[in-house]
């Protein structure tokens, strides 16, 4: 019990000393100055408890059963994500060919020759030549490791598992958008479709008013241009609603992108758009850095830049190599493989470059010039998650303003349509006042509609921008 006590601890601290010799600076994840709070989230809404926050399939706080059904698509489907993952897998293999260097690597070599030499001799009474021919036989085992006792291997291991990880955070990020974008995508085109719905009761009331101008006209209480004018109102709203076609079909065709299908065979029926908003707590700065995938890869590559300086800086120290080799040799099939005709060798060897020009010099500072670009390249993806918030935040704030004050002009709108119509048939004004009045309304109707839409695309983007239900976590284990 002893022995093996004290085996242990001479096996720990071999690996103490080991990780004490490598090379190259250990990683710290470079600091951020991050605000106490988002400025813009001050006076929008008050806290909610961090459990209401989206995990996981952040779509479903929209309770749109379709497009739950849709995003479930584009995880398996979109093409764009196969790419990313077949990325990331590529980049995963690099970790375990990485860790190969840290096992010893065994050749074995079988061969049998056959040789020969010629010889001749010269003398006074004769000339006389002689040949030799020989057959040799090898079986023989050779042996290679190693030791990485400047950790180059390790920082070489270090810096692929980080890019592993940050392939991963890549594919997540790249996930989150395609889901953001079907999101948005899909809640324009329910837009559309109550814009549709809303042209078409107004292409019903603008038919309605033709026929009564027409009937007024036919018995001589209205002009023939007041019988024009309503045609032309009718015709024009009828040509804008055939317009919607055209936006709502490209909708389509993005979304059957989004879910890797082929335009011609995919299609969405007609709802109308939702008018409640899901609440979308906020939370504080610094848990953008946990919680957004793009922020935690531009931080794994931090982290593989770190390592990669390791690796040159262990090019300055020389490398300590084990070979063995043994095998058989005989000259005889019969007797090759015996004892007798055993060989073996073994060795340790030391390796070391004394002169090389400044390369490894130059190998280094690339090395740290790579790491100083990679934290400029992190600070600046958490500045632009820290703006992405504030600028979503602040469009909630003021376009849910917008929507109660434009919902008190839609109302007014309506009731100038139901007061112009009724002064019209009591022959008090032209017919210009009730076009006037029902194009205001059909205006502020479809205000009122793009202030939802724009309302929802901005809770959508919000989501993204906090990291949607992602957590750092997912990078921890998958890259090996």
């Amino acid at each position: 019990m002893k022995r093996s006590n004290t085996k242990h601890r001479l096996s720990m601290g071999f690996l103490v000393l080991l990780s004490a010799c490598t090379a190259g600076p250990d990683y710290v994840r470079p600091t951020v100055d991050m605000p106490a709070a988002f400025k813009e989230s001050a006076d929008w809404k008050p806290a909610e408890p961090r459990d209401l926050q989206s995990r996981g399939n952040w779509w479903e706080m929209f309770n749109d059963p379709l497009l739950n059904e849709l995003e479930a698509q584009v995880n398996i489907s979109n093409q764009n994500l196969i790419q990313a993952e077949a990325q990331f897998r590529q980049a995963r293999a690099l970790v375990q060919s990485a860790r190969a260097g840290y096992f010893p690597t065994l050749s074995g070599n079988v061969s049998s020759s056959r040789s020969g030499s010629s010889s001749s001799s010269n003398s006074s009474s004769n000339n006389s030549s002689s040949s030799h021919s020989s057959t040799n036989h090898s079986l023989s085992l050779d042996t290679t490791w190693e030791i990485d006792v400047w950790g180059r291997v390790r920082r070489s291991v270090e810096a692929n598992r980080a890019s592993a990880e940050a392939s991963l955070g890549d594919l997540e990020a790249a996930k989150l958008s395609a889901q953001a974008e079907l999101a948005q995508n899909y809640f324009q085109l329910r837009s559309l479709d109550t814009q549709k719905r809303l042209f078409e009761e107004t292409i019903a009331a603008l038919s309605k008013s033709l026929q009564l101008t027409k009937n007024r006209y036919a018995l001589g209480v209205a002009a023939q241009a007041d019988v024009v004018q309503a045609e032309t109102q009718l015709k024009s709203t009828m040509a804008t609603a055939l317009d919607i076609g055209v936006d709502r079909a490209q909708l389509e065709h993005a979304i059957a992108l989004l879910i890797g299908k082929p335009a011609s065979v995919f299609s969405i029926p007609r709802a109308p758009l939702p008018s409640a908003l899901p609440v979308v707590p906020v939370g504080l700065p610094s848990a953008l850095l946990e919680r957004r995938p793009d922020i935690a890869a531009a931080e794994r590559r931090v982290m593989a830049a770190n390592a990669e300086i390791g690796v040159a800086k262990s090019a300055y120290f020389p490398r300590v190599t084990l070979s063995a080799t043994g095998g058989f040799q005989s000259a005889s099939v019969a007797d090759w493989l015996t004892v007798p005709n055993r060989f073996w060798s073994v060795g340790p060897a030391l390796a070391a470059t004394l002169f090389d020009g400044g390369l490894r010099r130059a190998q280094t500072d690339q090395a740290i010039a790579a790491y100083d670009g990679t934290v400029a390249a992190y600070r600046q993806t958490v500045l632009t998650g820290l703006k992405e918030v504030e600028d979503n935040v602040v469009a909630l704030r003021i376009l849910e303003d917008e929507s109660r004050v434009q919902e008190e002009a839609l109302q007014a709108a309506r009731r100038s349509t139901v007061l112009a119509t009724n002064q019209y048939k009591a022959g008090t004004v032209s017919y210009l006042d009730v076009i006037t009045t029902q194009t205001a309304a059909l205006s502020n109707e479809r205000t009122a509609v793009n202030i939802t839409n724009r309302r929802l695309s901005a809770s959508i983007a919000l989501i993204k921008a906090l990291g949607g239900g992602w957590d750092s976590e997912t990078l921890k284990g998958r890259a090996d």
